[in-house]
């Protein structure tokens, strides 16, 4: 049979807080020969002096002060276990995994966020970064909730649920030193094709990898995120095609030239998508947030 309980570890953590069994007694509304009755009974039961009360006042054992130190924790525990019952009792998740694909720049976000901590939203965000496949791959997989700013077909239509967001240009860049920089435009394939394309790696662990803006036969380096995409371009390790809003300031500061091509990439759509048996109020409130949601700026 257990012997400890909630309520003993609160009476202990009462006494020592507040210095005496009649204060603590009168802070939890009761009788002090009922207080010090349970305290016996709990030394009693678990054969170990509690309290030593040869002193003023009762001072907690080498085993009193262990019990007290490692039933606070438990006592935090359930305290937090009762609130998350709550919680998830009134429509919230305890954790909403939100995978931010990368062509979105953090920034854009922040705002989202902000306005989701104001309204003192209970679940707690865990946010990730896919590219391309890999955002369909952690919706999949489970391993992310919602996932804001998709491309691409949907692995399986029966599975997920989409919220459109908005359109995303392209523009393709160089730097001032690359050979394409000084070409005569529109550039053709067969010329783009001749130089090295600077990509981000897909994420995607299961379903099959993507590229885009790469032609066929094109040398290729294959970099982790938009901003080493940005770099490795800025640098003059290759070409590529970047969203206009990353873009646009590195054009303005003439760390890159946008070039016209001759088959540009076509923009794309990007959306929200989320498993369309998933009902939490964290992800309509995100949902909701991002029906009007405009594009960042370039």
């Amino acid at each position: 049979m257990l012997k400890l309980t909630l309520e003993s570890l609160e009476l202990i953590d009462a006494i020592d807080r507040l210095g005496s069994f009649a204060r603590a007694a009168n802070a939890l509304g009761k009788v002090p020969s009922a207080l010090t009755y349970s305290i016996r009974k709990l030394e009693d039961d678990l054969d170990v002096l509690i309290f030593d009360r040869r002193g003023y006042r009762a001072t907690l054992t080498p085993a009193g002060k262990l019990l007290l130190e490692e039933g606070r924790v438990l006592l935090e525990r359930a305290a937090q276990l009762q609130a998350e019952i709550a919680q998830t009792a009134k429509g919230w998740e305890l954790e909403l995994r939100i995978a931010l694909d990368a062509i979105l720049p953090w920034q854009w976000v922040e705002p989202h966020i902000a306005a989701y901590f104001r309204e003192a939203c209970p679940a707690r965000l865990r946010f990730s970064e896919e590219t391309l496949a890999g955002s369909w791959d952690a919706l999949t997989d489970r391993r992310v909730d919602l996932v804001i700013g998709a491309t691409g077909d949907i692995p399986n239509s029966a599975l997920f649920s989409t919220q459109a967001l908005f359109d995303v240009k392209f523009a393709y860049c160089v730097a001032p030193s690359h050979p394409l920089a000084r070409a005569t435009e529109p550039i053709s394939q067969n010329d783009v094709r001749q130089f090295r394309a600077i990509t981000v790696a897909d994420t995607s662990r299961n379903l099959p990898l993507r590229t885009t803006g790469l032609l066929s036969g094109q040398d290729r380096l294959v970099v982790p995120s938009i901003r080493a995409k940005i770099d490795a371009q800025i640098a003059g390790l290759g070409g590529g095609y970047l969203p206009v809003w990353s873009a646009k300031a590195h054009i303005k500061q003439k760390q890159l030239v946008e070039k016209i091509v001759d088959a540009p990439k076509p923009q794309a759509s990007l959306v929200l998508a989320w498993r369309t048996s998933s009902r939490g109020r964290a992800l309509n409130w995100w949902r909701n947030r991002l029906l009007a949601a405009k594009a960042p700026r370039a």
